[in-house]
């Protein structure tokens, strides 16, 4: 397992891509958390006003030889809208912009090129917005963020928002599922 790779993500909520990564083979772990602000170890509540510069992220590490970074870009890239700018449904605010972090060359060209490929295809009637930008400090996010769609499951939140993105993961991606 020495050769995993890691890779930051911000798509709307955290709870939302933590649920769907969860399921993904070749994916080790998915950690919620934040990035890209000017405060050190931001609380949820702070992030939440917006104020702090950092966007809900998760912190996705997987098996390079299970699962390619692009392969996991295109599940990233199907399970949120990339055309809306600081915004994923009702979530609004730069802490929910899109965003791919990444912390090498290799991960920012191929990252650049699946956007530029998807625009190409028109995939989306309006151009992706996701920003592509170096990783800074990541910060975990309190515990009763992990696994938060696993443990929460029927609170209307995650039944009208989370389940929804989980069941397209499960639709478009089944045989890249875990077992």
């Amino acid at each position: 397992m020495a050769n995993l790779q890691t890779v930051v993500l911000g798509g709307g909520c955290f709870w939302c891509l933590e649920a769907v990564f969860d399921r993904l083979q070749g994916v080790t772990s998915v950690e919620s958390g934040y990035m890209g602000g000017h405060v050190d170890n931001p609380t949820y509540r702070q992030v939440c006003t917006g104020n702090t510069g950092h966007v809900e992220v998760v912190r996705v590490t997987f098996d390079p030889t299970v699962l390619t970074y692009r392969e996991l870009l295109d599940v990233f890239f199907t399970v949120h809208d990339p055309t809306t700018l600081d915004r994923q449904g009702n979530d609004t605010g730069t802490q929910y912009r899109s965003v791919i972090f990444y912390d090498s060359e290799e991960q920012r060209r191929v990252a650049a090129q699946a956007i530029e490929e998807l625009n190409a295809a028109h995939t989306w009637p309006d151009p992706v917005v996701t920003a592509v930008e170096p990783a800074t400090k990541f910060f975990v996010a309190a515990d009763y963020h992990q696994e938060y769609f696993a443990n929460n499951g029927s609170q209307p939140y995650c039944q009208m928002v989370v389940a929804p993105k989980v069941k397209k993961f499960q639709q478009k991606f089944a045989p890249k599922m875990k077992a």
